[in-house]
């Protein structure tokens, strides 16, 4: 089937010849080679989306255009090498990329204001060519590239921001402010360097296999937070006063130390668990309500919050030390009616779980525990969704 531009760039250049480049096209323009690209070259501004073909073998370059108003696309083209545009400074779409398996270049040296970055599978594409830094974009979607940073994606705000299963990135550093819907940061470089120091406002943060997450200005969380399966040995968020669903801390081998100093309340569960090295729980010093479930288990040998003064869930502390002292001070909280659910309390067990496990104390005999269970989830939001059935 021919070119769509065999079609449109007659009447392109007419209207480019006396309008000086605006060019408009209702359908998708599909370019099947670097001459397709070229004949655009006098649209400085394009209104419309344009595709490349999944035969096309050239490079393309579209040079001339400043900026594109609509989508720019390619899909399971094997053999693309690398894809331009000289003097495109915004793109108010989608730049979609995705299985260009042999793709090394992305060059947009002026590119500052995107709509939305979608690419997938790319696994020779190492570097961004963003040489002006993107400043603006609404959702950003990265995976499965081999890429080692994201140096020249450097935005303000987000609504979501989704990087995962990249194994040679190595580290993630933005000016980033604002999260109004999700950023979540899994599966890539397990020794991935996460520095987020602006970030002030959000609403879901996960972050799962990072070497290390510093978010020192964190101070409103509208959603939820969840670290898991993380290789760093602390974790602080020292200006953090609000979490408004669900905090979970799971499977985070290393972890020793974590702070939350400024913490006052959990609209819904606190979860930490399989935490190996966390042996003292005093992260929570201000921390005085929680809107759903309090479960922790482990192997700690001392858990205090000594602020607290309502949990209107399941209550389940179990640990493999000595917690006499701990569940002493949360008995009396619960003979307070401060804790309104079910209540668990017990060490010295071989196998601390989560609330509804059954524990072996050790002497191998077990004890059914009173708490509506709440599993270890892989999200977050799979414990606030959770809240209502521990209310009980």
């Amino acid at each position: 089937m021919p070119s769509l531009l065999r079609l449109v760039l007659p009447a392109l250049a007419a209207v480019s010849t006396a309008y000086a480049a605006s060019c408009t096209v209702s359908a998708t323009t599909t370019i099947q080679n670097a001459g397709d690209a070229t004949g655009l070259a006098s649209c400085s501004t394009f209104s419309g989306s344009i595709a490349i073909a999944t035969g096309t073998t050239d490079d393309i370059a579209l040079d001339g255009i400043k900026k594109l108003s609509g989508n720019l696309i390619a899909t399971n083209n094997a053999n693309m090498k690398r894809l331009s545009a000289a003097n495109l400074e915004t793109l108010d779409g989608e730049m979609r990329l995705d299985g260009l398996t042999r793709l090394y270049g992305v060059d947009f040296p002026k590119l500052k204001n995107i709509d939305s970055i979608k690419w997938n599978a790319l696994p020779n594409l190492q570097t961004i060519g963003f040489t002006a830094e993107v400043e603006q974009a609404k959702k950003l979607d990265i995976q499965n590239t081999g890429l080692r940073s994201l140096k020249g994606i450097n935005i303000e705000e987000v609504k979501t921001l989704f990087i995962a299963n990249n194994g040679y990135i190595n580290e993630f550093s933005m000016q980033l402010g604002n999260v109004s819907d999700s950023l979540t940061l899994a599966d890539n470089n397990v020794n991935v360097k996460v520095e987020l120091p602006n970030l002030i406002w959000a609403t879901n943060l996960t972050f799962r296999f990072c070497g290390s997450v510093s978010v020192p200005s964190l101070k409103t969380l509208n959603g939820s937070l969840g670290l898991y399966n993380n290789g760093f040995e602390s974790f602080s968020a020292p200006n953090l006063t609000s979490v408004g669903e669900a905090l979970a801390i799971v499977a985070n081998d290393k972890l020793s130390n974590i702070t939350f100093p400024m913490l006052t309340k959990i609209t819904d569960n606190l979860q930490i668990a399989n935490n190996s090295q966390l042996a003292e729980i005093q992260a929570f010093p201000e921390l005085k309500s929680i809107g759903g479930a309090f479960d922790i288990s482990g192997n700690e040998s001392k858990v205090e919050t000594p602020k607290l003064e309502s949990v209107k869930g399941a209550f389940n502390l179990q640990s493999t030390d000595n917690i006499t002292e701990a569940c002493d001070f949360y008995k009396s909280l619960q003979q307070k009616k401060w804790l309104q659910g079910k209540y668990f309390c017990r060490g010295k067990v071989e196998d601390p779980g989560t609330a509804g496990h059954t524990p072996k104390d050790q002497s191998g005999s077990s004890k059914k525990s009173a708490a509506t269970s709440l599993s270890a989830v892989n999200g977050a939001l799979g414990l606030a969704a959770m809240a209502a059935v521990l209310l009980l």
